[in-house]
């Protein structure tokens, strides 16, 4: 037998032998029983607890849709290094449901996306870059899924919700209504929140005109809703779903979900990720003098 034949026989022996103890020792299931829902812990005010640092573990970063592995913009410098993994779409129903002329903007951000404008407040020009590159707050729902932990600090009235990427913080107000709120449009909008049960829902608007929502170029206008949902599932878990109202790009409202992990080192803490000085050269290059 040649060599390579018998490292895949070995293999396949491995597999059965640990399928078999597998099947021997997993619990018995009991069909049409369901697992008890999860109650979450008690603030000293009564509220679920959600307290605690939570950072997503997928692509959704790169992609909130299926995608395959594509090179780093620079691989002829870098090789592998920013190279993109390929990852599942966290999309419901798996396509995001664009109109026409929003499909061909998103095409116009990718193409364009480290093309930085440093004129673009001056001049009222779109600038079709990637506002992460350019070291903007990460925006709603894209801060939730990026690739750093955040943190989540609770009273009775308002939680916090802090990122590391660029300093990012928004307060979601379970005291006041929308109408309450000043009617200003930021990086990461205005948000209110309320209770269902153990599940924390938190309405998001009032967005700057410029927020993707992932590296793809995927995007949101000024006119966006986007509707959050946080339920504990275990000491250890939550599911994050976001529900996208936007009208003026998509035809129908449209939900991402994903589960969010505890980081639970014993020596956590939230730092902050200050991109501002690694960008300023990179916004700003064309304006300096070689």
């Amino acid at each position: 037998m040649r060599p390579h034949l018998k490292y895949c026989a070995l293999t396949l022996g491995a597999v059965a032998v640990i399928a078999t103890l597998w099947s021997a020792t997993r619990p018995a299931v009991v069909i049409g029983q369901s697992a008890p829902a999860y109650k979450a812990a008690r603030t000293a005010d009564g509220q679920p607890d959600l307290s605690g640092f939570w950072q997503a573990v997928n692509t959704a970063y790169w992609n909130l849709e299926d995608h395959g592995v594509q090179a780093s913009p620079h691989k002829e410098l870098l090789g592998t290094y920013l190279a993109q993994p390929a990852g599942m779409s966290v999309v419901e129903g798996g396509t995001i449901p664009y109109k026409p002329e929003g499909l061909e903007r998103r095409k116009k951000h990718f193409e364009n996306r480290l093309n930085p404008d440093p004129f673009t407040q001056e001049d009222g020009v779109q600038d079709s870059s990637d506002p992460e590159a350019r070291c903007f707050q990460g925006g709603v729902p894209r801060v939730a899924y990026m690739p750093f932990p955040f943190q989540i600090i609770q009273t009775k009235t308002k939680i916090l919700l802090a990122y590391e990427f660029a300093g990012s913080a928004r307060v979601v107000h379970l005291d006041v209504g929308r109408k309450d709120l000043l009617d200003i449009d930021t990086w990461m909008g205005q948000s209110v929140g309320r209770w269902e049960g153990d599940t924390l829902v938190v309405e998001a608007k009032g967005f700057v005109g410029r927020t993707w929502i992932d590296r793809a170029g995927n995007y949101v206008s000024p006119t966006a809703v986007v509707t959050e949902r946080y339920t504990p599932h275990s000491p250890y878990h939550l599911m994050y779903e976001a529900t996208i109202d936007d009208p003026t790009v998509f035809t129908r409202p449209w939900k991402i979900k994903m589960p969010l992990y505890r980081r639970i080192d014993t020596n956590m803490q939230l730092l902050e990720f200050e991109c501002l000085p690694i960008a300023e050269e990179y916004v700003f290059k064309s304006l300096i003098k070689k």
